[in-house]
């Protein structure tokens, strides 16, 4: 709804209307979402696979080889423990349908009341776990991965820009509960299925993360009174006079011609046009382009490289320093999606450089297996994982901060295509990679 109006002038400053109480259930509130909302998506992966291996011996919780010493297609001894196929494979799989809801939705999701948007999240939420856990083909539990995508792409989109209606303090409890999915959806699956626990069992318990979600939107969020929860209507927005220290999401050679126009600017009033929306996503690139470098970059490590990087005489199994290669990944991005109440980041480009080297650093010493020890490898996927929080949280920090309250909530939705493209890119680019190396 891009013509609503944010509720308060100043974001960073608690209204008169909201109290520490209000603030700190809203807080609260969105850390759930955030970790309700990525949960499927951390999950379906591993589940599915799980499943699917399940289904010719009685649903049983042995585990199964992960990765085969032979080229199955060239018969040839490979140098890497490889799988016969990249885990890129199911990482498009999971990607794809996000990507393409965040590349249409911000032209027509305002049409979509916020109270619909949250129950669609939560009914393909719940047939993503539902659909995997009793499949009895590939088919079927792709298209469960598909729900559970769905659910996550039209969640981000959806809940970023609703931070728009709180105090901006919001998007940190946001970031910080996408960072603990991947850890306590990792850990609570690895758990269960440990306990003794059938997958397709420890599947249908996870439906109570849908149901948290419903209760952490409706329950337990204060949302201001005018708040459109649902009905899409028409609001004259009154642009609030931005602070000093705000900018205008707009180019350099644009800037001067926004200023003369101030005082017609403060009289514009109803939705974003489509020539409005461009030029804000014109704008949006500066943000939106290191973002995207970032996932590529740390997606690129962990679905082609770090199956890769295998150490033999180390003490943990090739599949058990796999694990925790992800796990350490997983640490560092909810650590550093949770550090906005401490630090601000505000160059992005900076955080996608570093994100590079550590790329090139790992594809180089996958091919000339020059790094001594696996401890190594954990530290650079730890340090991987916080640049690749940092960047996140901090993007959507400062476009909610820079941006107009009339522009605000579709550049937030606008922007979220940057870590889904990236992520989409690197899946693609792993597959002739993983291959190039377990032809070697």
């Amino acid at each position: 709804m891009d013509q609503a109006v944010s509720v308060n002038a100043d974001p960073d400053m608690p209204s008169d209307s909201e109290g520490r109480s209000s603030r700190w259930r809203n807080w609260t509130g969105f850390w759930l979402l955030g970790l309700c909302n990525n949960f499927a998506y951390v999950v379906m992966l591993s589940a599915a696979h799980d499943i699917l291996n399940q289904q010719g011996s009685h649903n049983s919780t042995s585990p199964t080889p992960s990765t085969v010493a032979l080229d199955v297609e060239d018969g040839k001894i490979s140098r890497y423990d490889c799988s016969p196929v990249s885990t890129a494979a199911v990482l498009l799989a999971d990607i794809l349908p996000t990507l393409m809801i965040k590349f249409s939705a911000p032209f027509f999701i305002h049409n979509l009341p916020y109270g619909f948007r949250v129950l669609v999240c939560v009914a393909t939420a719940i047939a993503s776990f539902l659909v995997v856990s009793f499949s009895s083909t590939m088919w079927i539990s792709v298209l469960g991965v598909i729900f559970a995508s769905v659910s996550a792409g039209l969640g981000e989109l959806s809940f970023l820009s609703l931070t728009v209606f709180f105090s901006r303090d919001v998007l940190g409890g946001w970031g910080s509960g996408t960072g603990g999915a991947g850890v306590a959806g990792a850990l609570l699956y690895s758990g269960l299925t440990q306990a003794g626990l059938s997958p397709r069992n420890t599947l249908l318990i996870m439906l109570v993360i849908p149901v948290a979600m419903v209760i952490s939107y409706f329950f337990l969020l204060v949302f201001p009174p005018s708040f459109p929860q649902w009905k899409c209507r028409e609001v004259e927005s009154v642009r609030v006079k931005e602070s000093q220290s705000r900018q205008p999401l707009l180019d350099d050679t644009d800037e001067e011609e926004e200023r003369e126009k101030g005082a017609e600017e403060d009289k514009v009033t109803g939705p974003l046009t489509c020539i409005e929306k461009l030029h804000i996503t014109k704008g949006l690139l500066r943000f939106v382009v290191p973002l995207g470098v970032v996932y590529f970059a740390e997606y690129f490590i962990n679905q082609g490289l770090l199956e890769l990087l295998y150490f033999p005489n180390f003490y943990l199994s090739h599949a058990e320093q796999y694990r925790w290669y992800q796990t350490l990944y997983q640490v560092g991005v909810l650590v550093s999606r949770s550090s906005l109440c401490c630090v601000k980041f505000r160059r992005i480009w900076a955080l996608s450089l570093l994100q590079c080297v550590n790329a090139v650093l790992l594809l180089l010493s996958v091919y000339y297996q020059f790094l001594p020890s696996a401890w190594l490898v954990f530290v650079i996927v730890l340090y991987e994982g916080l640049l690749g929080g940092a960047a996140y949280v901090n993007t959507f920090y400062f476009i909610s901060k820079e941006t107009g309250d009339r522009q605000r909530e579709f550049a937030m939705v606008a922007a979220s295509v940057g870590d889904s493209l990236g992520i989409a890119i690197s899946g693609l680019i792993a597959f002739p990679v993983h291959r190039y190396f377990c032809s070697l």
